[in-house]
């Protein structure tokens, strides 16, 4: 049995651009995986999670597949960390929040500029969408809250390297000013 620490991530709503800033670590993801084992991830396309000791979550929930997706790491992370704008307070994808679904699909699908079949999709492989995007906190507890959109590949890899190391988690001036 491995004595790494077992880290599964996943993207909700959002635009993916926490995990990028993950993989902007560079090289020193090698040093990362020296000390981790990958569960969930892009980068080990397992689509399932096992038991996880931290479970990084990027995105705002907006549909119920996201909700499935985000209790399934809270029971099986003993972690779960809230990383980037969307994940702690829905983000970008929350801007539809000021209008009603209804009002959303009608524009994205009936009236919107472009459209030659206007026609709502309505198919059951398509998740449900929830009335409003809402922050995972709202849905599930969270251990720690990762800001930044996305947050730079040191500020991840200083959260990383001090949670592994069993520090305190201390972050220089300039990983958390944001202008």
């Amino acid at each position: 049995m491995s004595d790494k620490v077992r880290i599964a991530t996943a993207s909700l709503a959002g635009c993916f651009g926490c995990h990028m800033s993950l993989l902007d670590i560079d090289e020193r993801l090698i040093e990362l995986v020296a000390h981790v084992e990958f569960d969930r991830t892009p980068l080990t396309d397992i689509k399932q999670i096992g038991h996880c000791d931290v479970g990084l979550i990027e995105g705002g929930v907006c549909n119920a597949e996201n909700v499935e997706v985000l209790k399934a790491f809270r029971q099986h992370c003993n972690l779960l960390v809230a990383v980037g704008a969307c994940a702690i307070n829905g983000g970008i994808p929350a801007m539809r929040n000021q209008y009603s679904l209804t009002e959303c699909l009608e524009e994205a699908y009936l009236h919107g500029s472009g459209i030659d079949q206007p026609q709502i999709p309505n198919d059951p492989e398509l998740p449900l969408l929830l009335d409003q995007v809402h922050p995972i906190h709202d849905v599930v507890w969270v251990d720690y809250f990762l800001p930044g959109c996305p947050p730079s590949a040191d500020t991840i890899f200083t959260f990383l390297d001090e949670l592994l190391s069993g520090k305190p988690i201390q972050f220089a001036y300039r990983q958390i000013r944001y202008d």
